[in-house]
């Protein structure tokens, strides 16, 4: 099965008039088809920066970023991405700001805009469509968020730290639904945190990058015995949640990498 994202020997560098500040250096992992992938590593080891080389708004200075096997400028338009902040506009609706992709692109049709009207439903904010951001709690216009995203439909999800700015019962709940809507909709994700917790509960396999310049240092496979798939929450209550996390802590201060 060809990869639906591949990275080979990725290596990006900061150029100020100071100098050179290399940011990733050598990156190589590929992502499955329908694979949650987690990043994790010490603030400033360039996962934010991965992101950006993955979407296509910076350009790596060395090796390949490869999308169902086409060069990633190819591609840009598959895939989506959801910032730490939902960045909702107050001026409009929720059911206005989750069209907002769609417009820009102009492709809201009367049929996607019935989808988007579905898929508020099914994420339970069809009663709070008319509403303005401001009304919603913050795992609520999230939720929105991820809609806005969703509805362009991208074939690669990426999610660079989406639940940092929510209390941490929040952040537990809407990681949740989050994650649970994903792999409903069968999609590929890359979720970037500094969360060991989070990856853990969330990823197939997680990616631990070096201190900058970042490096792979390893990749864990997680696996759980359950007759059915878990979710974050329920991941967290497996007897397999706890091994995992110190295996990833040990492997983090093995490589004298800052934990969170």
């Amino acid at each position: 099965m060809t990869p639906k994202l591949e990275l080979k020997t990725v290596s990006y560098a900061y150029h100020s008039l100071d100098g050179e500040t290399p940011a990733l250096s050598h990156i190589s992992f590929s992502v499955m088809p329908g694979e949650f992938l987690a990043v994790v590593g010490p603030s400033g080891c360039g996962k934010s920066t991965l992101l950006s080389l993955i979407c296509g708004l910076a350009e790596p200075e060395e090796g390949l970023i490869l999308v169902d096997g086409t060069p990633i400028h190819q591609a840009r338009d598959r895939i989506g991405y959801m910032l730490q902040k939902d960045h909702l506009f107050e001026w409009r609706s929720i059911l206005s700001n989750t069209a907002l992709g769609l417009e820009i692109r102009r492709q809201l049709t009367s049929q996607r805009s019935e989808e988007l009207k579905a898929m508020l439903k099914a994420y339970g904010l069809e009663q709070f469509q008319e509403k303005r951001p401001s009304q919603l709690s913050g795992g609520m216009r999230q939720r929105a968020a991820l809609i806005r995203t969703l509805a362009l439909k991208p074939d690669i999800l990426l999610l660079d730290e989406p639940f940092s700015a929510l209390d941490y019962q929040t952040r537990l709940s809407v990681c949740d639904d989050i994650s649970s809507i994903i792999r409903e909709n069968k999609k590929t994700a890359i979720l970037v945190t500094h969360d060991l917790s989070e990856a853990v509960s969330t990823a197939d396999r997680i990616v631990v990058l070096s201190p900058r310049p970042g490096r792979v240092k390893t990749i864990l496979t997680l696996t759980f015995s359950s007759e059915h798939p878990l979710s974050p929450m329920e991941r967290r209550k497996a007897p397999e949640f706890s091994a995992y996390f110190q295996l990833l802590w040990k492997e983090m201060k093995e490589h004298d990498l800052p934990v969170s």
